[in-house]
């Protein structure tokens, strides 16, 4: 059983199905970014000149044959030389520009016919209009958030390639704020489908997250998900 495998608990994410506030039960202070704005670039750029390092293996045959580029799933983009400049006529909108750099995994093959990697960037001016809210203790801050797929390139210098590929940039104001927000309380959480045999059912009776109730409300609420289940 999980939350959506053969669980038919109302205390579990999901659709909402009937009366919204049905179940509501308190108001939660949470610690979170809020995003106030975002907007989406998507284009397609050619010509693209990159140079290469960090080879894996090291030391490939030249010259070599390009096979593919995209953005880096653990380095993410950022964007950096952010410049916010206030509308007069508008004074909760502003004016965001910067440079946004999008690391790359480019793939190739060498003149043995090996397939390796390397590494390499590529930037992107943002120049854009946001709501950006006003001054306060909490900073607002602009993040990036972008994709870059390529298949059209060629191998023209050493370390260097010239490609066309499609990129996509999500730009986004946000802040760490304090949330109230309205809360169905926590979820009850099912066992996990391939346990069987359980040695131990009794003795897991801590609450899995904290709570204000009493120890004899805590073991009813236990003794009556486990009856439930």
């Amino acid at each position: 059983m999980s939350f959506f495998i053969n669980n038919n608990n109302t205390n579990r994410p999901g659709p909402i199905c009937g009366n919204v506030t049905n179940g509501l039960c308190e108001k939660t202070l949470i610690e979170t970014n809020k995003v106030f704005d975002a907007c989406l670039t998507q284009t397609t750029e050619t010509g693209l000149v990159i140079t290469t390092a960090d080879y894996s293996p090291a030391d490939p045959a030249t010259p070599l044959t390009y096979v593919s580029a995209e953005s880096s799933t653990t380095t993410p983009a950022t964007i950096t030389d952010v410049v916010i400049t206030r509308l007069t006529d508008k004074p909760n909108f502003a004016n965001v520009t910067g440079t946004v750099t999008i690391p790359l995994i480019v793939t190739y093959r060498d003149a043995n016919g090996v397939t390796g990697t390397a590494t390499s960037t590529i930037t992107y001016p943002v120049n854009t209009t946001l709501y950006v809210p006003q001054p306060s203790l909490n900073p607002v801050t602009i993040e990036v958030s972008a994709l870059f797929r390529s298949s059209i390139g060629t191998y023209t210098a050493e370390n260097t390639f010239t490609i066309t590929g499609c990129l996509q940039i999500i730009v986004k104001v946000v802040s760490e704020v304090l949330l109230l927000i309205p809360s169905y309380g926590y979820p009850i959480i099912p066992p996990c489908q391939v346990c069987e045999n359980a040695i131990c059912p009794n003795i897991f009776d801590q609450p899995i997250f904290p709570t204000s109730l009493r120890p004899n409300q805590i073991n009813s609420i236990i003794s009556n998900n486990l009856n439930n289940n």
